[in-house]
């Protein structure tokens, strides 16, 4: 009997991405969904979604498509950018990326798929190689203390000058800038400055510093026209007004520079891009921030600190945890609550690679090619006005202005437009002997260009001998020891052996939503057609970007109900900003700036105060209910009471306690009746694209976190992506930039943030099509209710829906467990690195719980795999509970277990060592060994260490 041939279309569908994404098949959605009660995945969903937001309209996107097939596409759409030799500078230099780099850490799922080294005894590794970053920063910098990295050099002379403002003895109010800092960090300072009473004066620190009264002032190093000023008298009269000083330093020239520190600045801020960082049409990239030590309890962003563990061996972990800006709440200066951490990475790396001697050497011949390209442009008889200078320099050009602008882009080559008659140029690493010539050429018109062995003979030193650096850096043996590939590789591979990352375990992280981070969306990252356009390159030369975004913002639109959208914001925390922002402005534009009350639900995630602080909120926290959902009883009296004033509200949806709160649309209905707007938080976006949209039920703004529901991977704590979207009233107000048309209050310093992650999120849309994004969310729904059913016998569940369902996340609660026994939520996050899993959100959003979120990604075999883990945890804690020991004799308080644990001569424990390391069969054959025992963070307290450990540790 001959077979029946199958359609084309009917064998096409076994290759698509959607069941390449999505962890559970068919037969095991059915089995999750017997395990539920449920028939169908449709009757279980209409259980989950109260039916006044539940949409049934199909998404307005296109169909799913194949792998090779939105590639290819997006290979058409890059090759519209036209990759220009960049000489614009202004914070943005061409790199190279050392290729060891690039392949082991860059395009590496073990160092990209990472996630916050909120647990350090599974994060030693990436903890290892930011405390590297925080070295070279510090060293580099000449100031004692440095953060983990924040999100650019613009954001960062932002949280600089609030962290000014909050030492400074001065009792001004003004912010002063110099005239010579980049226009970006200008124009983001003024943005951060306006809502909160900071007047920013922007002026020739030479001269009108003498008669301004302020708090702070904002350096640039070398500035903006590349002149290297000697900044000693400006230091000394700030610090007579009392007032701090911020330097906005390029990491590359203080390898030949006097560093800040040496000359009394407070604080230096700046961006590490150009240590192996593609310029990626402005991000993302990694900014530093450095201080002394005096000052590090209120430094902005996270930093890592070196500790012992339970063994008293050296241990690192994230130091000051509770000195966190979103921990304060209101009381906050800053919303940053994340960082750059791959960026970063990136970054340290490039240092640990090179070492003092290569880097000085490759700053060393940056400034040569600058020199000698001046030395041309002087026999050209072209006036170069920058006296002394490190890779930056101007030259007057008068009429033939245009002209020179002209022939360079007929060469791909794009020079900076200082103004009408001059231009701004500048070299960096990958600048060559041809470069050089080509520019002389383009400068040249008719005449002959000049000789390079002559010029380069003729050229002097620009570096003013005065600011010559003379201290050393980057000592530490870490940076003198992997300078061969071979050694790199290691060194790399041994920092990625330690961790624990998607690559290697479901990372089950409540609110966190570590998704697959498919290869085929992580391909086009690298590819020189994105990574190689500089942000301020003629928008003809970014076609390809420019459609990408534009696609991007749309599909967006779509999968949220809104009807625009902003990519510029290049974390959350400034999603949120930048919508407060919105609002406030749309009040403003009414007549009503005294609009400013933001109801926020005690259940919030502490970024909402924090941001609605900075955005000149006063905050009005609203109750929540036994069951955790908003009280709306206590939301209607707040509401009228604050009728007057109430400029917004802000709720997380689906609630922070996992829940599809059924009263909803009631609450938008109240806060629209007394004039206010919502702002609906999009950290739980995952659990509703295609099944509900916050633009159609009452959201007037959200933020989306790009790293959560679309797939850019966090990266061990960075990048991430958080746009704003908005309804049709508030568009006027997103943000802008001076590259835009839009002018609008800019809250990054690229126009389109970090543009150059953005092809992920584009290609996982296109991947799964409206109907795999409707999918990927009805199996994380249930998904978690797979586990919390699962788990409901030995655990309690916190919270539940009408139907005792929950969301995309369920909550256990220990807290019973701990007043019956003793035992922590500490000791079964820890226990479970034993049993190779990375624990769950950690008391948050109620403390003594764990919220567990285990995406669409994971396979049933992966969930039954954890929540075997989990009861065998269960019985663990028994033993205790029926009194065979005691918790501090019991397993969950000695985990985890190192090899060195297991094979000591000495065993005395009331568990056998097999318990210990094997507590499941299925271990036996792969076992993920933590490095070090448990953390002591109270001696990390107390003995604060945030660089490398001296020399002397290691003899």
């Amino acid at each position: 009997m001959v077979q029946k041939r199958a359609a084309f279309e009917d064998l096409q569908q076994h290759t698509d991405f959607i069941d390449r994404h999505i962890g559970p098949g068919e037969g095991d959605r059915k089995a999750m969904l017997e395990t539920l009660g449920f028939e169908s995945m449709d009757a279980f969903i209409r259980k989950v979604i109260p039916d006044a937001i539940h949409s049934e309209t199909p998404l307005n996107l296109d169909g799913a498509r194949s792998e090779p097939e939105v590639l290819d596409e997006l290979q058409k759409i890059a090759s519209k950018n036209k990759v220009f030799k960049s000489y614009i500078g202004m914070g943005y230099y061409n790199t190279y990326t050392p290729t060891v780099i690039l392949r082991n850490l860059l395009e590496n799922p073990a160092w990209y798929t990472a996630y916050t080294p909120y647990q350090p005894e599974i994060s030693q590794g990436r903890l290892e190689a930011l405390l590297n970053f925080q070295t070279m920063i510090s060293d580099l910098t000449g100031l004692s203390i440095a953060n983990a990295s924040l999100l650019d050099e613009a954001t960062a002379a932002a949280e600089a000058m609030t962290f000014c403002q909050r030492l400074s003895k001065s009792k001004s109010k003004v912010f002063f800038v110099s005239q010579d800092c980049f226009p970006q960090t200008i124009d983001v300072v003024r943005t951060r400055a306006e809502p909160i009473g900071v007047e920013v004066v922007v002026g020739d620190h030479r001269k009108d510093l003498d008669n301004a009264e302020c708090f702070g002032v904002l350096l640039q190093y070398p500035a903006l026209n590349g002149e290297i000023n000697d900044y000693a008298d400006t230091v000394a009269k700030a610090h007579a007004k009392n007032a701090l000083v911020v330097v906005a330093a390029d990491l590359l020239a203080l390898t030949v520079l006097t560093p800040p520190g040496e000359f009394g600045a407070d604080v230096a801020i700046g961006s590490a891009q150009r240590f192996g960082v593609p310029l990626g049409y402005g991000g993302p990239h990694a900014a530093y921030f450095a201080t002394k030590d005096e000052n590090k309890r209120v430094m902005p962003g996270r930093v890592v600190g070196v500790s012992i563990d339970s063994h008293g061996d050296k241990a690192y972990r994230l130091a000051m945890q509770t000195r966190e800006q979103h921990i304060r709440r209101e009381k906050a200066t800053s919303n940053i609550c994340t960082a750059q951490v791959l960026l970063a990475n990136i970054a340290s790396m490039y240092a640990v690679y090179h070492g003092p001697q290569g880097l000085k050497t490759i700053a060393q011949r940056v400034h040569r090619v600058a020199t000698t390209l001046v030395e041309g442009l002087r026999k050209l008889d072209f006036d170069v006005p920058t006296v002394s200078f490190f890779d930056t320099f101007i030259v007057r050009t008068g009429a033939r202005t245009q002209e020179i602008h002209a022939a360079a882009r007929s060469r791909s080559i794009n020079l900076r437009e200082v103004d009408a008659t001059t231009i701004g140029v500048s070299v960096d690493e990958t600048t060559t002997r041809e470069d050089v010539e080509a520019l002389w050429t383009v400068f040249a018109g008719a005449k002959p260009a000049p000789s390079f062995a002559t010029c380069e003979v003729d050229a002097i030193d620009r570096i003013p001998s005065a600011l010559a650096r003379t201290s050393a850096y980057l000592t530490h043996p870490v940076y003198n020891s992997h300078h061969s590939e071979t050694q790199m590789l290691r060194y790399l591979r041994a920092l990625a052996d330690k961790d624990l990352a998607l690559d290697r375990t479901m990372i089950p992280l409540g609110s966190c939503t570590m998704k697959l981070n498919a290869t085929t969306e992580m391909i086009p990252v690298t590819w020189k057609e994105f990574g190689n356009i500089h942000p301020f390159a003629p928008l003809d030369q970014a076609q390809g970007y420019q459609q990408l975004i534009n696609e991007l913002e749309q599909m967006l639109a779509a999968c949220t109900g809104y009807d625009a959208v902003s990519l510029q914001p290049n974390a959350g925390s400034q999603g949120e900003y930048a919508g407060l922002l919105a609002i406030r402005s749309y009040h403003k534009s009414r007549g009503e700036a005294h609009r400013n009350v933001c109801l926020i639900p005690s259940s919030a995630h502490g970024t909402n105060p924090a941001t609605a602080q900075m955005a000149g909120m006063q905050v009005v926290v609203v109750a929540c209910d036994e069951r955790g959902n908003v009280d709306v009883a206590d939301l209607k009296a707040k509401a009228e009471k604050h009728a007057n004033d109430l400029a917004a509200i802000m709720i997380t949806y689906p609630s922070t306690h996992g829940v599809f709160e059924e009263a909803v649309r009631e609450i938008c209905e109240i806060v629209h009746s007394h004039g206010g707007q919502v702002y609906i938080d999009g950290a739980n976006m995952n659990a509703m694209v295609g099944l509900c949209s916050p633009g159609k039920f009452g959201g007037d703004v959200s933020h989306l976190n790009l790293h959560k529901t679309f797939c850019i991977p966090h990266g061990g704590g960075g990048p991430g992506v958080g746009p704003v979207a908005v309804k049709s009233h508030l568009a006027p107000f997103l943000p802008g930039h001076r590259a835009m048309e839009n002018h609008v209050a800019p809250v990054s310093a690229a126009p389109w943030g970090s543009a150059s992650i953005l092809p992920i999120s584009w290609t996982y849309i296109k991947l799964m099509g409206r109907q795999g994004l409707k999918e990927a969310s009805q199996v994380a729904i249930l998904n978690a209710n797979y586990i919390a059913k699962r788990l409901a016998p030995h655990y309690p569940i916190l919270y539940a829906g009408e139907n005792g369902i929950v969301a995309h996340e369920c909550i256990v609660d220990l807290r019973p467990l701990k007043d019956a026994t003793g035992v922590t939520v500490d000791d079964v996050a820890k226990r479970l690195m034993d049993y190779g899993f990375h624990a769950p959100t950690m008391s948050f959003p109620v403390p003594g719980t764990l919220m567990i979120e285990p995406t669409e990604s994971e396979a049933k075999d992966e969930l039954d795999r954890f929540c075997d883990a989990m009861i065998a945890i269960r019985k663990e804690i028994r033993a205790v509970e029926n009194g065979e020991m005691t918790a501090e004799e019991s397993v969950l308080r000695y985990a985890p277990h190192t090899a060195s644990d297991i094979i000591s001569g000495e065993w005395n424990r009331k568990y056998t060592r097999e318990l210990a390391a094997f507590p499941v069969a299925s271990l036996r054959g792969n076992k993920y060994w933590p490095p070090v025992g448990r953390v002591d963070n109270v001696y990390g307290d107390r003995n604060l260490v945030c660089s490398c450990p001296p020399m002397s540790d290691y003899e």
